[in-house]
């Protein structure tokens, strides 16, 4: 007979909330649940009684749960869930795009060597986007039970889906202990902001404990000295008074007889030595071998695979399936669908019970035996074995061992992304190892740290690295927390331990010790506040790039090329190229795929800074996608996306702007937001809109924070300065692009395209502040003939040439200046606007302010309309009067009957500005200006200039 409840009792709140949840999932409102409670609660009946209920409705269900053998494995119980979608018709990718090949880390079916390791949260949005796809033919249950058990990376996942499943037909079903932990502390957060409803299960009432008691028993009436002793024992916990009621009936203290059950000698055992001797009292009518089998079942885990147990036990197919049975009859095991030659503890406390059994030294005789069979079954163990064989080492008395295989999964796990996981098996095995081997993992452990963002943490280990001795292993510690600090953003640090590394090599170190240290140094170089920062990382780039290559350390090489091919792009691009192509055939040469993208994308961008085609750029996105390297693909879009602005398709680009934010996001690329949001602000500003530009300049400092990121430059050069020419404010224009320069001095950018290569040359040669030997420096920069920039340097030496009467030369400049320009309509006929005052003797400035004209008049840009009409007045040419526009002038002021130029006149008056500046501005005269004051005041019933200079600032707000 089963001692089991046959129906969930006392859960009649949590019922409600988990088939409401499934009704709203079934019309795509998605979510997340999360059960908590104690350890026999009925978490997991909960999430069996919701998957039934979910099959029952047509739901599909995912299930899987935490690590219950060995250590935590990263990404175990998702990657238990997502494979239950391959044992019947795989699912449609073909929505999933650069996705798919990131879920080979989950789904060996869709495993590519050649594709690359991603974050955490990358591979959370690959995740999300298979459930997506999935859900939108059948709404999907998600089971994942037992977090408490989770690795750091499954939670990153979860709350990640939390986030994001709103709007999904997919709904989230976690259990875990209320025990804390990173779990608890997980759900906590995730409740706090509203992502997720929470469940605990509170322990049962007495008139529960009996309701459950009775269904147990298939009886309405039972004895009240067993409704006192479940009461008083089990304290509310259903398993507990399950397990108990199992061992009653077993034993023969509780028997049913024709009058209905009865009670037969004593009942009270303490608990938990309860539930112990429950256990105890089953596994010994199991017999010695039964119970052995079940003692070696528990060393192992919560699951255990059979091939290890009959293996360990020497007994055979037909015995070791009789004491399964046994136990499952027991009610202590049962199988662990739909994992094949599995078993699993009926709940964790089971095997828990069976360890209390055992002595120490029997559990390390166990140990030591399992372990030994596992190595032999399973030679290099792969995926979670080894964590598994090296907690059986650790349990068996053997802590070297059991070191070094936690160091070998820290490994594993840091390669597969899994930082966080890594971490904590790294810590591990450093913790167990001494001397050399503990310096071998302090070398992972370092870098695993910095990916996960604890610096301090990984600083703190330097003064364990002072207890080892002097040596190059202690040389590529120092060497390791310079790169962290690096990342760290610590030049001062990251130098001294430089410094020591280097003194603990000597002189005479080998090149495959060096070539890493100059690597390193290189970068730390180019952020040190020195002058000749980029030529000293350059130098040591190179050094770094020929001791590779010499102690065949392509990895090594190829980051040297990469970085030597960032420092030539600002003086040859041609260089830049040769070193980017020298890292891809080292990247193909020995399989290095996300090397090779790095590499194929930096070509594509020289080609598009050159040339400005994106021809090369799409094939470089493909291949990213192809490779599942999510954050090469979205660069290449942000560049993209740039190119349209430039080229201006301004609606396009605001689509792929606001996409691409979204995601970058969602997905926590901070710097690639940085970068877009840089685009959005230049969008604004070429569209001649202040308050948008202003107001995404203000959402990219919030970003940028420390204001030391690299597209700051391109903020003041590209956005601003241009926002500023578009309202004909060249004195503000040329401000903004003086605080670019001096940016860019500050710290180099990657970008060139801050304006002190082209805009900024041109409009000095306007105002006078360059002349030729200026313009000559400044010209033969390798960014000064990327074609955005060529544009306007062609046209300052276009300027140039015309002022020394050399006009057939400055209308051949001029000429260059226009076909770099074809790509970028604006920037073109903002060109002929500025350089058209000084044209009259080489070029033929009328038809170009005519062009320019009409070009900002069509784009509703009235300040260089209107600054070309006042313009070609001055040239004496006949003008097209313009009617259009009202609908610019507040709708207060049009029912003054203000004018257009009225208005233009008004926003000026608003910065006080006087007559000349104004008309200056406006390329009206003077008096013209005081005309159109002398009709606002009278228009607007302002007594006074400086009332309406007021009443301007107060309109313009």
């Amino acid at each position: 007979m089963q001692t089991r409840a046959p129906h969930v009792v006392g859960r009649d709140r949590e019922v409600t909330a988990l088939t409401g949840a499934l009704r709203r999932t079934r019309t795509g409102q998605g979510g997340a649940i999360f059960l908590t409670g104690e350890a026999g609660i009925g978490k997991s009946r909960l999430a069996r009684y919701a998957a039934g209920q979910a099959y029952g409705e047509g739901i599909r269900v995912l299930k899987g749960r935490g690590t219950t053998i060995g250590p935590m494995v990263p990404f175990r119980p998702i990657a238990e869930a997502l494979l239950g979608l391959f044992r019947g018709e795989p699912p449609d990718d073909s929505a999933l795009g650069p996705y798919k090949p990131v879920l080979g880390t989950l789904i060996p079916e869709w495993h590519d060597h050649q594709s690359t390791t991603e974050s955490v949260v990358v591979l959370a949005e690959a995740v999300l986007r298979l459930l997506a796809s999935v859900a939108r033919t059948t709404p999907c249950l998600l089971v994942l039970e037992d977090l408490h058990d989770a690795d750091a990376e499954t939670l990153a996942v979860i709350e990640y889906l939390t986030d994001n499943l709103e709007d999904q037909p997919v709904l989230l079903l976690a259990t875990s202990r209320n025990e804390p932990g990173n779990a608890l502390e997980l759900i906590h957060r995730i409740v706090q902001r509203g992502a997720a409803t929470p469940l605990e299960l509170r322990r049962l009432t007495r008139p529960e404990v009996e309701q459950m008691t009775a269904a147990c028993l298939e009886s309405e009436q039972i004895p009240a000295e067993l409704s006192d002793r479940l009461w008083t024992d089990s304290d509310g916990n259903p398993f507990v008074i399950e397990e108990l009621l199992h061992g009653m009936v077993s034993s023969g203290l509780l028997v049913a007889g024709s009058t209905g059950w009865q009670v037969l000698g004593e009942l009270k055992l303490p608990v938990p030595a309860a539930f112990v001797r429950s256990v105890a009292h089953r596994t010994d009518r199991l017999g010695p071998q039964g119970r052995e089998v079940l003692s070696i079942a528990a060393v192992l885990g919560h699951r255990f695979p059979l091939s290890v147990v009959q293996r360990v036990t020497g007994t055979d197919d037909r015995q070791l399936l009789s004491h399964l049975h046994a136990g499952v009859a027991a009610q202590l095991v049962t199988p662990d669908e739909p994992a094949p030659d599995w078993y699993a503890f009926r709940h964790p406390l089971t095997a828990d019970a069976l360890l209390a059994q055992l002595t120490p030294g029997e559990r390390a005789e166990l140990s030591r035996r399992a372990a030994d069979v596992i190595e032999d079954l399973h030679p290099g163990l792969t995926g979670d074995w080894c964590p598994l064989v090296a907690k059986l080492r650790f349990d068996a008395g053997s802590p070297a061992q059991a070191g070094l295989l936690f160091a070998e999964a820290g490994k594993r796990a840091l390669t597969s992304g899994a930082a966080g996981s890594a971490v904590t098996l790294l810590d591990r095995a450093q913790r167990l190892l001494t001397d050399d081997a503990r310096a071998e993992v302090l070398d992972s452990l370092l870098p695993a740290l910095a990916e996960t963002g604890e610096f301090e943490r990984a600083f703190g280990f330097e003064k364990d690295l002072a207890e080892l001795k002097d040596g190059p292993g202690k040389a590529k510690l120092h060497t390791r927390l310079a790169r962290v600090a690096h990342q760290a953003g610590r030049f001062t640090y990251g130098v001294e331990q430089v410094r020591i590394a280097r003194a603990l090599l000597g002189p005479d170190a080998p090149d495959e010790l060096t070539a890493q240290l100059d690597v390193t140094s290189a970068y730390l170089s180019l952020i040190s506040p020195s002058s000749d920062r980029v030529e000293s990382a350059a130098s040591l780039a190179r050094q770094a790039a020929e001791a590779a290559a010499r102690a065949s350390l392509p990895a090594v090489a190829c980051e040297a090329w990469q970085l030597l091919g960032i420092i030539a792009r600002e003086q040859d691009l041609d260089e830049a190229n040769r070193c980017f192509d020298k890292a891809r055939a080292l990247a193909d040469t020995h399989q290095m795929p996300i090397q090779h993208i790095y590499a194929l994308v930096r070509l594509a961008g020289n080609d598009w800074l050159a040339n400005g085609s994106t021809g090369t750029l799409e094939r470089a996105h493909g291949e990213a996608c192809r490779a599942g390297a999510i954050t090469v693909a979205y660069s290449v879009n942000a560049i993209m996306a740039l190119q349209l602005v430039l080229a201006g398709d301004y609606d396009e680009a605001a689509e792929q702007v606001e996409s691409c934010l979204e995601a970058t996001a969602r997905l926590r690329f901070h710097s690639l937001t940085r970068y877009l949001l840089m685009v959005k602000a230049t969008l604004a500003a070429h569209r001649g809109n202040r308050q948008e530009t202003d107001e995404a300049v203000g959402k990219f400092e919030a970003v940028a924070k420390n204001g030391g990121a690299q597209e700051v430059p391109l903020c003041y050069g590209l956005a601003r300065a241009f926002c500023a020419l578009l309202e004909e404010n060249h004195v503000l224009a040329m401000q903004e692009l003086d605080l670019a320069e001096a940016r860019e001095s500050e710290s180099p950018t990657p970008f060139h395209l801050s304006g002190s290569h082209g805009t900024r040359v041109l409009l000095a040669v306007l105002d006078g502040r360059f002349g030729w030997s200026d313009y000559e420096v400044l010209a033969k920069s390798s960014a000064a003939g990327m074609r955005w920039n060529r544009q306007f340097a062609d046209l300052a030496h276009a300027v140039l040439l015309g002022r020394d009467g050399r006009y057939a030369e400055a209308r051949q400049a001029f000429d260059s200046a226009q076909e770099a320009a074809s790509l970028y309509p604006m920037a073109r006929h903002l060109g002929l606007r500025l350089v058209a005052p000084e044209a009259e003797a080489w070029g033929d400035p009328v038809t170009w302010l005519r062009a320019a004209e009409e070009y900002f008049h069509q784009a509703g840009i009235p300040p260089v309309a209107s600054a070309c009409r006042g313009l070609l007045r001055q040239a004496g040419a006949p003008v097209q009067q313009r009617r259009t526009g009202t609908d610019q002038v507040p709708k207060q002021l049009r029912g003054h009957g203000v004018t257009v130029r009225e208005f233009e006149v008004f926003v000026l008056l608003a910065d006080r500005m006087g007559n000349k500046a104004i008309g200056t501005r406006l390329h009206i005269s003077p008096r013209t200006v005081e005309k159109h004051v002398a009709s606002l005041i009278a228009k607007t019933g302002q007594p006074d200039r400086e009332s309406l200079s007021a009443y301007a600032a107060a309109l313009s707000r």
